[in-house]
């Protein structure tokens, strides 16, 4: 994931801006993806890599704001950095308070939006790994069986395996065993790090699925 090279989407109507952000990007080392439209943007699947948008608030058909509306669920690894030639305060609040990483109000420098891509890239990389380590612990889980999944829940608040044994009808030998399985299958150093995967996977205290 941190090895794959960036790409950095623009939606602008504008040709002249597309090509200029187009060389720009390029040159900044990132791999630059440019749409004419709204519609156009969203015909493409979305990016498996470090990724954001450069989006012009007026575009024909379906504007900035909207397509910011359209994508918040399904593409939360791909931050907007919002572009305008003639935004005002409300608009700005408004793509703000849905997640833009930044509103630039056109002419920029290319600075500046060189550090607002940096900044948004670096959130969809966070996103992203975010989601890497969840699925990967979630593989895990539904490697454990019924029994292992019982007594990881009951281990994970606290309980001694004398407590677990009791609440489960089962010997303590037996569950020091499922303890030890869980503990290799899941990868987990400590009750502690065992404690903060079930957190990341949102199990109930009394899981027995």
């Amino acid at each position: 994931m941190s090895l794959a090279t960036p790409i950095v989407f623009v939606v602008d109507d504008d040709i002249s801006v597309r090509e200029s952000l187009e060389a720009l990007i390029r040159f900044a080392g990132w791999e630059p993806e440019t749409f004419v439209s709204a519609q156009e943007f969203l015909s493409r699947a979305p990016a498996v890599v470090p990724n954001c948008l450069v989006l012009d608030v007026s575009l024909p058909g379906l504007n900035g704001l909207d397509l910011q509306k359209r994508i918040a669920g399904d593409r939360i690894d791909t931050p907007i950095i919002f572009i305008t030639g003639h935004g005002d305060v409300p608009m700005t609040v408004q793509a703000m308070k849905a997640g833009a990483v930044e509103f630039l109000m056109k002419p920029f420098s290319d600075e500046v939006l060189l550090n607002a891509i940096r900044h948004a890239l670096e959130r969809s990389r966070g996103v992203l790994d975010h989601g890497a380590k969840v699925r990967m612990i979630r593989n895990r889980y539904a490697s454990l069986s019924r029994r292992e999944r019982e007594v990881m829940a009951l281990v994970v608040t606290g309980q001694l395996n004398k407590q677990v044994a009791f609440e489960l009808g089962i010997s303590e030998i037996t569950v020091k065993a499922h303890r030890g399985r869980v503990m290799q299958k899941m990868k987990a150093d400590s009750i502690v790090d065992l404690a903060a995967m079930a957190a990341t996977l949102h199990l109930a205290p009394a899981e027995n699925n």
